[in-house]
């Protein structure tokens, strides 16, 4: 059992010592269905944030509600673009669109139906928010609490100099 214990231990630790710190070169879906490079959203020092999130996911919806709020400001204050990345499956993704026209979110949805954006950043959860530049992930942030978007603010306001 000691064993056991030590081996899941290692494992845990390893993963967060080696978790993802660049963007995986990888195609990912628009909501209208076009396919772009995830590279390619953060290229020539655009700071961007990655947003993991699921239509039943009530902190994620949370975390977007309380964004959208301040996005705008955001944008005028520091060029930072928003991609909103869903990570609903084939059996929901279909209520992806019609949630956000029904919240008025202006950032940029993609869509990561098979959860391979999920896995290759090593993300066993969601929310997860991520500020990226040159893809290099330079902010990673899991789980949502009423206040966590001032401290992403911070974070973008410091990396966006």
């Amino acid at each position: 059992m000691k064993i056991l214990n030590t081996l899941i231990l290692t494992l845990m630790f390893t993963s967060l010592v080696f978790a993802q710190d660049v963007l995986p070169r990888m195609q990912v879906k628009t909501l209208n269905g076009d396919q772009i490079q995830l590279e390619d959203i953060s290229k020539d020092n655009q700071l961007v944030i990655i947003s993991l999130w699921a239509t039943w996911c009530v902190p994620c919806k949370k975390e977007l509600d309380a964004i959208s709020d301040v996005y705008d400001d955001w944008v005028d204050e520091t060029n930072v673009k928003l991609y909103a990345v869903s990570v609903d499956d084939s059996r929901t993704v279909k209520r992806v669109k019609p949630l956000v026209s029904g919240k008025g979110w202006e950032f940029d949805i993609l869509l990561d139906t098979n959860s391979d954006l999920k896995r290759q950043l090593n993300a066993p959860t969601i929310p997860l928010t991520l500020l990226v530049k040159n893809n290099k992930i330079l902010y990673r942030h899991s789980g949502y609490t009423p206040g966590s978007e001032d401290e992403l603010f911070e974070k973008i306001k410091e990396f966006s100099k």
